[in-house]
């Protein structure tokens, strides 16, 4: 007799099968009986136990019993992000601090800080706890301890022209060399302290969501691609319109461009600016550089009263319902009108209402003063003309009205006018916007590039939500503007792996992406003979097919620092 193995399916048995001859003397075989499956705790195991059971045998104990899992941590989401940085050279930017005397591995600090952006942003505390939780790379020789990430950080500062200089030289073949369309727009980022430094970048001014805080200003510059490609920390109280010419000088230093379109939203439109793009054009040309600057620069809101004439002699040749787009020439320039009949309905809807409600109102106070007046006694306390005046402006002036329902201070009486005209000019500009280019690009493509500019506001987005740039707690300058750096560099990271997932037509946005590898772990366990084992949980189809899709290879246990116990 003899064990004969089968196979049903996934599932393997043993069967206990005789050899005999038949009558004819023909070797053959048959089944006495079926044992059972082969598998770990199958009916084979009950058997073999039952047999040692019988002979006095103490029964072998099965590897599983005393497994122990020890620890398991973040593998995926690190690796790929490890990987795709290895990907774009970034490990180059050593020769940026060489000449620095400093011991701390400052290349692994910034790559921790910046992968901590993409999967756990917090403080520079908050870094070493987030190292607790993750599986790094095997090159991950240096475990950085809170010092070595605030030192690091000044370094970074210290040498931050060498090291924009060499990030350049390493993102140059993303970038269009003949013809770069660039985006460039600011942002405010909120901090926290009330100290007074010097040279300090923490100033209050007017933030984004229209309060007045201390904060900074982030300038950024990108490509039409979505890459970005340059950054900078001006003081919380900097002008926009003064912050454009030095950022296009050292993009000029910094990329070797023959073409620059530069698109810009409001704000950064003024005489002086666009002066000195010319006197810029005129150096360059007589520095040797053939280099053709262009702009696409928005007008701001409060600035289209300047082309009041303009506006009415284009929209007069136009129908209101229609989406259209004209032009015009204003001071050796192109003035491009666009049209959006639909943003012009809910604009104009939008005003009607507030000042129906505010008419409304009025109406009520004069009743009320007329019915006072006549001896009609009403509920509440006598309301008096000047004081309705006061009540009834300030309630125009909340609603940014005031330019519209005029009301008459001076007067004795509470009295308020409609200014017809200045209604019918908002109408005029109603869902308008209107551009100064000195490109020779259709008007049509010259809106759509500017609508492009819509780009860089969810990359702003991405600072503030993903990577979560702000609120800064650091008070020295050169650590605010290092952080800055770090935030900068996530966002370079996040954007390549937008363009990849995009390129192979996936839909996963890179914080979904960065989500579904983050749940590929490295587990640790320890047998009931001491030792231990590590190895990674098994990818499904779906991750294999992101890490595809990034262009990077998969992780293996070998590929991890192993951990420590």
């Amino acid at each position: 007799m003899f064990i004969k193995v089968t196979q049903s399916g996934k599932r393997r048995y043993a069967q206990l099968v005789e050899s005999f001859r038949n009558e004819e003397g023909k070797p053959r075989q048959r089944t006495v009986c079926t044992l059972g499956r082969l598998e770990p705790g199958g009916e084979v195991d009950t058997l073999i136990a039952s047999l040692q059971r019988a002979r006095g045998i103490a029964p072998v104990a099965s590897a599983l019993e005393g497994l122990r899992f020890t620890q398991s941590r973040q593998a995926g989401d690190v690796w790929a992000l490890s990987e795709l940085w290895r990907s774009l050279g970034f490990d180059g930017l050593t020769s940026a601090w060489r000449r620095s005397k400093t011991e701390v591995d400052v290349l692994a600090c910034l790559r921790l800080m910046v992968f901590n952006r993409l999967c756990d942003p917090g403080s520079k505390l908050g870094v070493l706890r987030w190292l607790e939780t993750v599986a790094l790379p095997a090159d991950f020789a240096f475990i950085p301890e809170h010092q070595h990430l605030l030192r690091a950080m000044d370094v970074l500062d210290e040498y931050s022209d060498t090291l924009g200089a060499r990030l350049a030289t390493l993102m140059r073949p993303l970038i269009d060399q003949d013809l770069s369309v660039v985006f460039y727009d600011l942002t405010t980022v909120g901090v926290t302290g009330q100290t007074d430094l010097q040279d300090d970048v923490r100033a209050y001014g007017r933030a984004k969501s229209g309060l007045v805080e201390r904060q900074f200003i982030l300038s950024l510059v990108q490509t039409a691609e979505g890459l970005p490609i340059a950054h900078e920390v001006h003081a919380g109280n900097t002008a926009e319109a003064k912050t454009l010419l030095p950022m296009i000088r050292g993009l000029l230093e910094r990329y070797p461009l023959k073409r620059v379109v530069l698109v810009a939203d409001r704000g950064l439109l003024s005489v002086s600016n666009i002066e000195e793009l010319g006197k810029l054009q005129a150096q360059l040309k007589k520095d040797g550089r053939d280099v053709a600057i262009e702009y696409i620069l928005a007008v701001p809101a409060a600035r289209y009263g300047d082309f009041a004439q303009d506006l009415k002699r284009l929209s007069d040749t136009q129908a209101p319902d229609q989406e259209w787009c004209a032009e015009t020439k204003w001071q050796d320039n192109r003035l491009v009108v666009a049209h959006d009949p639909q943003g012009a309905t809910r604009r104009a809807q939008a005003r009607d209402k507030t000042i129906d409600e505010l008419i409304s109102m009025g109406q009520q106070c004069s009743g009320k003063l007329d019915g006072q007046d006549a001896g009609k006694r009403s509920k509440g306390r006598p309301m008096s003309d000047s004081g309705t005046k006061a009540r009834f402006y300030h309630a125009v002036k909340g609603a940014h009205m005031a330019h519209v329902i005029k009301v008459d201070m001076k007067a004795e009486l509470f009295s308020y006018t409609i200014d017809e005209d200045k209604k019918g000019y908002l109408e005029l500009l109603d869902g308008k916007l209107l551009l100064v280019t000195n490109t020779d690009t259709p008007a049509a493509e010259v809106v759509q590039r500017y609508k492009s500019l819509a780009d860089i506001e969810r990359g702003f987005r991405v600072l503030k939500s993903d990577i979560e740039i702000g609120p800064v707690y650091h008070r020295l300058p050169q650590r605010i503007r290092s952080h800055a750096l770090v935030c900068f560099m996530a966002l370079i990271l996040y954007r390549v792996m937008r363009m990849r997932l995009k390129t192979a037509n996936r839909s996963e946005s890179p914080a979904t992406l960065l989500e579904q590898l983050k749940r590929i772990h490295q587990q640790t366990v320890q047998t009931g003979d001491g030792q231990t084992l590590t190895g990674l949980t098994e990818m499904t189809p779906a991750q294999k097919s992101l890490f595809a899709a990034l262009e990077l290879a998969l992780p293996t246990p070998s590929d991890l620092t192993k951990p420590v116990l």
